[in-house]
């Protein structure tokens, strides 16, 4: 066979197709034609089983369920029940708050009004609690002072102010003169005692005196007094505008206008 049968065209039969030609050796054909490479056929027949692992994958672990332990499950357990009897307990204890809090805002305010109190005393001043006071008269007679809470004012040791104070004086007979007051003022140095509001004077007679206002001479064992008085004992009743009690209480003197009602109509 010579060179030109070789060059020869083949003649095709109608109805035949002619051969495929190569994209690859054909650069004039479009790229989509081409055929494609060994990755792009791998990608093509991957199996299910590996698609399905690789979307997992792609998806992320927060999407992936994970089974608790037995221990999560006991400790989710107490931390439910717990919780159920927590929060009635605490919904208690906040009702109890919002009721009481009046009651301790109330208390607070009581204690900040005392210690106000406590500041306003003097420094300089003494207090003392039940003093008592013991002396003599010019007879050597014994007299006794007492009260409820004694100060002392600044700038004068032997001056007491005094709370319910009340004097026991002892005659030498045995008998006894009793006076009280709400308030007084004690000085020590002149056994001199100053009385008032609601001042009664009490013998061992029976005798009972009530003014508001005297005062009373310790060592000399006398007591007198410019405000109205009222008296009563056995001799009857008595109303005066003043009195003058000597000798601890054996001579009482009534001043100013008087009017008495004796026991037995005289």
């Amino acid at each position: 066979m010579t060179q030109a049968d070789l060059t020869r065209e083949v003649p095709v039969r109608r109805g035949a197709v002619p051969a495929a030609r190569h994209a690859d050796d054909d650069p004039t054909l479009p790229l989509p034609e081409r055929m494609p490479d060994a990755s792009r056929m791998a990608d093509a027949f991957v199996t299910p089983a590996a698609a399905g692992g690789r979307a997992r994958d792609v998806l992320g672990p927060a999407r992936q369920r994970v089974v608790p332990t037995r221990r999560q499950m006991l400790r989710r357990r107490v931390l439910v029940r717990g919780f159920k009897w927590l929060l009635p307990v605490f919904a208690v204890l906040l009702l109890a708050a919002v009721a009481l809090w009046p009651e301790i805002d109330s208390a607070e305010d009581r204690g900040r009004v005392a210690f106000r109190r406590v500041l306003q005393v003097r420094p300089d001043g003494m207090r003392v609690v039940s003093p008592r006071y013991q002396g003599i008269d010019e007879q050597n007679r014994p007299f006794t002072v007492t009260a409820a809470v004694a100060v002392q004012p600044p700038g004068d040791d032997n001056i007491m102010d005094l709370e319910r104070p009340r004097a026991d004086i002892l005659m030498g007979s045995g008998a006894w003169v009793l006076i009280e007051a709400r308030h007084g003022r004690y000085d020590k140095a002149r056994q001199h005692l100053d009385l008032w509001g609601e001042v009664t004077i009490f013998q061992d007679d029976g005798t009972q005196m009530v003014t508001e206002r005297a005062e009373a001479e310790l060592a000399e064992g006398s007591a007198r007094g410019d405000a109205p008085v009222a008296a009563q004992g056995p001799f009857g009743t008595l109303t005066a505008e003043g009195f003058v009690l000597t000798d601890r209480g054996a001579k009482v003197v009534f001043t100013g206008r008087a009017h008495a009602v004796l026991e037995g109509g005289s």
